[in-house]
């Protein structure tokens, strides 16, 4: 992936995180991501260390929606693959 494109989805990662929080009030606790100290407009990062910021703010969104959203709904992982269909 070129470091262009890893910027834009730094920044698509940053506006999905500020919509869930504007949509539910909840704010996301991001540690491991800033601690990395890098944002989308800091181009100047090296692309190793995008790619890193990356995972740890994808995996932070995931982690606070699994937490908050699922509880809600009454999510049962156990039933949900057995309604995935699979294509071949």
């Amino acid at each position: 992936m070129q470091k262009e494109e890893l910027l834009h989805l730094h920044m698509l990662l940053i506006q999905i995180k500020k919509y869930y929080e504007s949509m539910n009030g909840e704010e996301i606790q991001t540690e491991k991501y800033s601690s990395l100290l890098v944002s989308p407009v800091h181009i100047h990062k090296n692309k190793v260390l995008h790619k890193k910021a990356i995972l740890a703010l994808g995996e932070e969104i995931v982690q606070h929606i699994h937490q908050h959203e699922m509880s809600r709904v009454g999510f049962l992982a156990d039933t949900a693959s057995s309604r995935v269909a699979v294509e071949h």
